[in-house]
């Protein structure tokens, strides 16, 4: 059985010491193993106060970066691509300091940022993406963290939509973050991609294929584990899944009604679910 996470984006955006007061009690009370932590801006919460709490009920951590616009690796100045990795590197310490193995999310480009790019240009686009990302996963390596860079739609950027995209793009020292919802889009086959990216997927997103709770859908979830099981993946499952009520990762979602009774019950449901993987 895969160990089970949540990721706190199911309740609150931006995250908050006392967001993590009232919800890090409450998913270890439910048998969660794994509680995700988005960093949206820097000292929106406290590392050193999360890690004390994580050990007190038992919790072990992952990190997830977040891409507004104005954070870029391609086709952006140095400034901001230079901005942009000091971000990275903050949330590589902040990993560091909860103990997560992994910073996950699309860390080249603004989610919702599209732009069309000929073959030529696609090459030169990853090219510079090596280039600006492999001192920021050099970082992330002397301290013990990895950096899983996720695939999103086709709507949600143009750049990396799919694992071969991905394992062309990235550097040798960056993995993958899987993420059903994406994947169901733009993957022919989801458990041939798990299988394709073997050795480097350092973490995986979960959700049901309208983004609710996992299992209450079509997805074939039981070639998708069965393939991350022959890739030797032990890493989580977390689910991801966003409130309807906050009005900012509401609209980057696209999450226009809610997705379960309630956002508890959309945690716990899919805690049962993927508990009997």
């Amino acid at each position: 059985m895969f160990p089970v996470g949540v990721n706190t984006w199911v309740w609150v955006s931006p995250l908050t010491d006392d967001d993590l007061e009232h919800l890090v009690p409450k998913v270890a009370a439910w048998g969660f193993d794994v509680i995700e932590l988005p960093v949206e801006q820097p000292g929106d919460w406290d590392p050193k106060r999360g890690a004390a709490l994580l050990a007190e009920h038992g919790l072990a951590a992952s990190v997830v970066l977040v891409m507004p616009p104005g954070r870029e690796l391609v086709a952006a100045s140095a400034e901001v691509v230079a901005g942009t990795q000091d971000y990275l590197r903050h949330c590589v310490d902040v990993a560091a300091a909860v103990g997560s193995p992994v910073i996950g999310g699309p860390a080249y480009a603004s989610v919702g940022r599209t732009w069309r790019m000929s073959p030529g240009e696609r090459r030169d686009a990853y090219a510079e993406l090596r280039k600006n990302l492999a001192p920021v996963a050099e970082y992330a390596g002397e301290r013990g963290v990895r950096i899983a860079v996720e695939p999103l739609n086709r709507y949600e950027t143009s750049l990396i939509n799919t694992v071969e995209q991905a394992l062309e793009a990235l550097p040798d020292n960056c993995d993958l973050a899987l993420d059903i919802y994406h994947m169901n889009i733009e993957e022919k086959d989801p458990a041939q991609a798990v299988r394709a990216a073997a050795g480097r997927i350092a973490h995986v997103q979960v959700c049901g294929t309208d983004r609710g709770a996992p299992g209450a859908d079509r997805f074939d979830w039981a070639a998708f584990t069965r393939a991350l099981r022959e890739t030797d993946y032990t890493g989580p499952l977390v689910i991801e899944s966003f409130t309807a009520h906050n009005q900012t990762i509401a609209t980057a979602a696209s999450i226009w009604r809610p997705l379960a009774p309630t956002q508890d019950a959309l945690a716990v449901d899919g805690l049962a679910f993927l508990t009997t993987l």
